[in-house]
């Protein structure tokens, strides 16, 4: 299985509602692409705040497997939903982390 992680660092004006409609967004993507096992949504509580260097909301997707992940990162669906989100973060591509894991 792979976690694909995405941490963010939201613009200041970015409210809970817009995050939540991103959220529920991809979230959708797990009914449009076999193999999305769960999806998931933080905010990052961490008290390391001079690590967290702002990224202070995440998500991850596990996917079955590597296919799953290579499917769904050139998905048409998933490229508009995240071209949304990187408009809402700090400096666009800045404003995004993504770590691939195996679990």
């Amino acid at each position: 299985m792979i976690r694909h992680l995405v941490h963010l660092r939201f613009k200041d004006d970015v409210s809970d509602e817009e995050k939540a409609t991103l959220y529920r967004d991809l979230a959708g993507l797990s009914g449009h692409i076999e193999g999305i096992l769960d999806f998931q949504s933080r905010s990052n509580v961490s008290v390391e705040t001079d690590l967290v260097r702002g990224f202070n909301d995440m998500f991850w997707f596990d996917f079955r497997d590597e296919s799953v992940r290579d499917v769904y990162l050139v998905d048409p669906a998933h490229q508009k939903v995240g071209g949304r989100i990187v408009a809402k973060t700090v400096n666009g591509p800045d404003g995004v982390f993504v770590c691939d894991i195996e679990v």
